[in-house]
């Protein structure tokens, strides 16, 4: 865990990663994601980094390992949904990882049905996906397959490749079109999910120090995350640590809740606030709210992502 001070391919198996990087120019860039060839966050990290090498992860936790073990230079992990809410894993792995935050993008989710060339939605006994998936599309499932079974699995992508290595002709898998193209399986239905609303904001993360990601499409207001613990529960504490920013007028965007493992009933607090954590407002709050919590940690400061549609 890092130090916390006042703010101072197909899969691999689990924990086998790739080389350990040597060329670290621009022009040859690993990003790691969690999921299989044609996921989501590959589609997010294209839209990031433009055409790159990608190294897909089997968890979260070893997308975290690889840039960390400078096994690929950066990530792209998502934070939350606008349909199912937060990743909370997520939150608790930018704070147990010496990462920092360095850009954001908020992606336009659009599900596909597919399956293999020749079978029909008639054919369909099963319907593979993610679980966050097969919710976000369960109008469509209820009205057009309801004699199918919804059947969860570990990635939207990974699906889309079980169906199409493992044959079936009685299978389909919601996933991104990309997926279907990749894996070969024809789209049936597009744009299934319930509702057209339906964004996913990523995260780009980086070892700290290095300074080569830079999304020229990104707004000029800046955001900064952090994360902190309050001394003691007590009545007022959070409304306390909350005005050392409404003091100075600082924009709060979100705030998260997290429970403080090993300390029941304590909590750690993930803020985004606007502003660069290095403007004299912001270090004011900072140090602020240092004076009347356990521990703060500055996350990441990082312009507002754009929204890919």
């Amino acid at each position: 865990m890092p130090n916390e001070t006042q703010h101072s391919g197909s899969f691999l198996q689990e924990g086998k990663l790739p080389y350990r990087r040597t060329d670290m120019s621009t022009e040859a860039l690993l990003v790691a994601f969690q999921g299989e060839t044609g996921a989501y966050s590959e589609e997010a990290t294209v839209a990031l980094f433009g055409p790159v090498e990608t190294f897909p992860c089997p968890s979260f936790e070893a997308v975290f390992a690889s840039v960390s073990g400078h096994r690929a230079d950066f990530a792209v992990i998502p934070i939350e949904n606008s349909l199912f809410g937060s990743v909370s894993i997520n939150y608790d792995l930018l704070r147990r990882n010496d990462l920092v935050i360095v850009g954001e993008l908020k992606l336009r989710v659009r599900h596909n049905l597919m399956a293999l060339p020749g079978v029909t939605i008639a054919d369909i006994r099963r319907v593979l996906s993610h679980p966050q998936a097969l919710g976000q599309c369960s109008s469509f499932l209820q009205e057009r397959l309801s004699h199918a079974e919804a059947v969860p699995v570990y990635d939207t992508a990974g699906a889309a490749k079980m169906v199409s290595m493992n044959g079936d002709t009685d299978a389909a898998a919601i996933a991104s079109g990309q997926a279907a193209r990749h894996y070969g399986l024809n789209v049936l239905a597009e744009g299934i999910e319930s509702d057209r609303q339906n964004y996913t904001r990523f995260l780009v993360l980086s070892r700290p120090g290095d300074g080569r990601f830079r999304d020229r499409a990104g707004s000029k207001v800046v955001k900064t995350s952090l994360v902190y613990a309050m001394r003691e529960n007590v009545p007022g504490s959070l409304f306390k640590s909350l005005a050392a920013f409404a003091l100075r007028d600082i924009n709060l965007f979100k705030i998260e809740s997290r429970p403080l493992v090993g300390s029941p009933g304590q909590y750690l607090f993930y803020l985004d606030v606007q502003g660069d954590a290095d403007s004299p407002a912001l270090q004011r709050a900072l140090d602020h709210l240092g004076e009347m919590t356990a521990f703060v940690r500055v996350l990441g400061s990082y312009p507002e992502g754009r929204t890919v549609e």
